[in-house]
């Protein structure tokens, strides 16, 4: 084991906000999932309850764990931190339909005196509607992807640990947004997706697939905040930046396309049972 990898691993420390977080998160999200369960059995199985906290267990890993410490010493390990962040955590989260088993979990309270104005507001609801229509779900997402990896956001955000935490926020945030058009949690309106999802999940897969070859392609290094820091596992700054581009590349485009081929299966479905229906 290198001395860098051993200075990571010992200047780790559990996060206590981040865990506390995340485990009042948790306890909230189980006991509105119980309290839920008594009377819609059938729309909150186990399964959902493990999707929710498997989300959780991910945010955890990638920033609170010694990864987010491989991350500011390594481009490669931080693509697996944002993947983490923008491709698994949402559709988890939002497959274990987590609005109402959150609201149902809070004290009575909370929820009458702190939620329930909010929940009422009727700007919220339009911003809310208007937040998660496709094509501004796409574009906010997608664009979040790009500003970040911009060369000097990308470093001035590692350079500065709140900057680097708000570009985190801004990618679960804005990809929480794009998987909910295609996810559409309880209560949402549950109309299977159309074939609009398809270009939509192709587009988003376009967008990362151009930013990874450019990565992986590129003579020289992009980011270089990564010429300053020791590679824990001695490789080349542009050794590096190909190794995160091919994660990148490959893992990403596997998590828009297994979702765009399951789309166009359940679709396919539709249209024969229809068929067979008016024959």
């Amino acid at each position: 084991m290198s001395s860098e990898v051993q200075n990571i691993l010992q200047e780790w420390s559990p996060p206590i906000f981040l865990s506390s977080t995340l485990l009042l998160c948790a306890a909230v999200y189980i006991r509105g999932w119980a309290l839920i369960r008594k009377t819609r059995l059938t729309l909150f199985p186990a399964w959902r309850l493990g999707s929710f906290l498997l989300g959780l267990d991910i945010i955890w890993f990638a920033v609170g764990s010694p990864l987010d410490g491989f991350a500011d010493a390594m481009l490669s390990a931080h693509m697996v931190e944002h993947l983490l962040l923008m491709s698994f955590v949402p559709p988890l989260l939002l497959l274990g339909n987590p609005q109402v088993p959150m609201l149902r979990g809070m004290h009575g309270k909370v929820t009458r005196w702190v939620l329930a104005p909010v929940l009422r507001s009727r700007f919220l609801r339009h911003l809310g509607h208007f937040l998660t229509k496709p094509i501004v779900a796409w574009l906010g997402m997608n664009l979040m992807f790009l500003i970040w990896h911009i060369p000097t956001a990308y470093d001035f955000a590692l350079e500065h640990e709140g900057w680097h935490i708000f570009e985190h926020v801004c990618f679960l945030a804005t990809s929480i947004l794009f998987w909910w058009p295609l996810i559409r949690p309880w209560p949402t309106d549950a109309h299977y997706p159309g074939w609009h999802m398809l270009p939509y999940l192709v587009g988003a897969d376009i967008v990362n697939t151009a930013l990874s070859a450019f990565l992986a392609f590129c003579d020289r290094p992009v980011y270089s905040y990564y010429l300053e820091q020791p590679n824990p596992f001695h490789l080349s700054p542009l050794g590096d930046q190909m190794a995160g581009a091919v994660v990148m590349w490959v893992v990403g485009s596997l998590a828009f396309l297994v979702p765009a081929v399951f789309v166009t299966i359940r679709l396919l479905q539709q249209n024969k049972t229809s068929k067979l229906a008016f024959s």
